[in-house]
């Protein structure tokens, strides 16, 4: 240990972050989970760097994030020189034709990405696939910060950064925007910030003041919280992207047609990131899987934002296709309607079809072993704060199923698995169908566009009075894809807290709220360590959704193209992206 070194180092840095670079320096985190949690608290790369070389690396050279693990690739270059201009095709899941090119109001996949490509967000992606770190950003705020004890975060905005339309980007913008994201209640903000958060008084700064104290804040306006992105002062609620075609990003919209989706966007010539190598690009909608994974393998188009190992095979066989498996928690979430039917409001009944479940036929029929085991709780076990040993591993247990059928009364149970037609979902829903049968459970699957599915089963919006029915009425059990978040919060909160936007399960538990709350509140990874603890063995009891594993994300590119970097999430960013001759 270099003690000089230290003591210096730590001199000039607030509570939060003394507070963390401590508890490397004694060893109680890893080097990796430093650098992780460094990253959300705003600490540079070059002072974690300096930390690391002051204290003395320890035996940990790094690991996985999610289910990429160690293989994980967020960038590649493909062959040849790149050639200056040119137009990429890139395959596109189809987006919600209800919701639109609405940046507030999306909610899929294919949608995200669009937007992406003209919205930035304040907290953006770095090359190793999660955030940024402060002085590296590559989004609007350049660097961050809290307070003593995190309730308040501090963003100093990149300079001359002007929106597509006309004006210069500043705080008023953002503070606009954590209003109508506070109101609108779509991007897990809910219950974090309050309308007029944000201090707005000096243009280049935004001061965000929170209802209570956040760790993970940074996170929540980062590329990887996905309404967040920044829309100016003046835009309107519900306005989507065709009718108003502005942005801070690299791309300008040139086009869009909503009946086939396809997207055609063309260089801003005034980005505050350079000039784009290629002069356009086409986000292709497809509504088939399939039919993408044929397109490209036919080279009618140059590269996919997502396919699946089922019907993917080719893909990845092929010795002139480049696979991108960036950091992933993403996964599949089987949710029950705790509150209305009679078929799953028993949490025994609920607990007993989680036992039937055979998940690692799951990860290697539907997967090829391109997936890790998850726990009926939505926390990666490669998170610095993963409560190992919260809860026992759930596993296949027929008679411990049958055990709790009878403890409930019931013999057997009939209804209805609703998906939507994504990826692997319905094979995914038939496996579950069968192997339940022999618990008493008869489940037949009934799929849906996924976009009528989104609103018709899984969430068709909330109960007039009651705010423990965000999803009223919706269906008594499904399965909804969940795209990858660096940390727990959205899927903690959006997906399971009383009133939660996206809380199909209509999930409404005091004790599980209290303990999400604690855990959101806590800025050191002990403290989030023990409320995670909690909620998780609250879910565990529980049981609003199963939770079988988190999946590789698969994205990928024909070897001629080069710098295309993809998210989890769904986002293919195409700024750095070039074709060869």
């Amino acid at each position: 240990m270099n003690w000089k070194r230290f003591d210096f180092l730590r001199r000039d840095i607030g509570p939060v972050e003394l507070d963390l670079v401590e508890s490397y320096a004694k060893r109680r985190i890893s080097r990796r989970d430093f650098v992780k949690r460094g990253t959300i608290v705003g600490l540079s790369a070059p002072f974690m760097g300096a930390v690391i070389a002051a204290c003395g690396s320890d035996e940990e050279s790094g690991g996985g994030d999610g289910a990429g693990g160690d293989t994980t690739t967020t960038t590649a270059g493909g062959g040849g020189t790149p050639t200056q201009g040119g137009n990429l095709i890139l395959a596109n899941q189809v987006g919600d034709s209800a919701s639109g090119l609405d940046p507030v109001n999306m909610l899929d996949l294919g949608t995200y990405n669009v937007i992406a490509q003209s919205f930035e967000f304040l907290v953006g992606l770095g090359p190793d696939g999660n955030i940024a770190p402060a002085g590296a950003s590559t989004g609007l705020a350049t660097d961050w910060s809290p307070n003593e004890d995190g309730s308040v975060w501090t963003f100093t905005l990149r300079q001359g950064v002007q929106w597509q339309d006309g004006g210069e980007l500043t705080s008023a913008d953002v503070a606009a925007t954590m209003d109508r994201l506070v109101v609108q209640g779509n991007a897990g903000l809910a219950g974090v910030i309050g309308e007029g958060s944000v201090d707005a008084s000096d243009p280049g700064t935004a001061v965000i003041t929170l209802l209570a104290p956040n760790g993970n804040f940074p996170v929540l306006v980062s590329i990887f919280n996905a309404q967040s992105v920044i829309t100016p002062a003046d835009y309107v609620d519900g306005t989507t992207l065709d009718e108003r075609p502005t942005g801070t990003g690299p791309w300008k919209l040139d086009s869009f047609d909503p009946t086939t989706f396809v997207v055609r966007f063309v260089r801003n010539e005034n980005w505050w990131g350079g000039s784009t190598i290629l002069d356009s690009i086409e986000l292709r909608g497809f509504n088939d899987l399939g039919t993408a994974v044929t397109a490209m393998s036919a080279r009618e188009i140059d590269a996919m934002q997502s396919f699946t190992v089922i019907g993917g095979e080719g893909l990845l066989n092929d010795p002139n296709f480049t696979v991108l498996t960036p950091p992933s928690a993403a996964h599949r979430k089987l949710w029950f309607n705790v509150q209305q039917g009679n078929e799953f409001t028993d949490p025994r009944v609920r607990q007993a079809l989680a036992y039937t479940i055979d998940r690692d036929q799951l990860i290697n029929t539907l997967y090829a072993g391109r997936a890790v085991l998850a726990n009926d709780h939505p926390v990666l076990d490669s998170l610095p704060f993963f409560p190992e040993g919260a809860v026992e591993q759930r596993s296949r247990d027929i008679e411990r199923a049958r055990s709790l059928m009878a403890e409930a009364g019931v013999d057997s149970v009939s209804a209805e698995i609703n998906t939507g037609d994504i990826g692997e979902i319905p094979q995914m829903a038939a496996i579950i169908a069968q192997t339940a049968a022999e618990a008493g459970f008869n489940l037949t699957v009934r799929e849906q566009s996924n976009s009528t599915f989104y609103g018709d089963a899984w969430c068709p919006g909330p109960a007039e009075g009651d705010e423990t029915l965000p999803c009223n009425n919706s269906a008594s059990i499904g399965i909804v894809d969940w795209g990858h978040r660096p940390v727990p919060d959205i899927y903690l909160t959006s997906g399971f807290q009383t009133g939660g936007v996206w809380n199909a399960a209509n999930y409404n538990s005091a004790d599980y709220d209290a303990a999400v709350s604690e855990y959101q509140s806590a800025v050191d990874v002990e403290g989030q360590k023990t409320a995670l603890t909690k909620v998780v063995q609250q879910l565990h009891e529980d049981t609003p959704a199963c939770f079988t594993s988190f999946w590789n994300y698969l994205s990928g590119h024909d070897n001629s193209v080069s710098g295309i970097q993809a998210t989890a999430l769904g986002h293919t960013l195409l700024s750095g992206a070039s074709k060869s001759a």
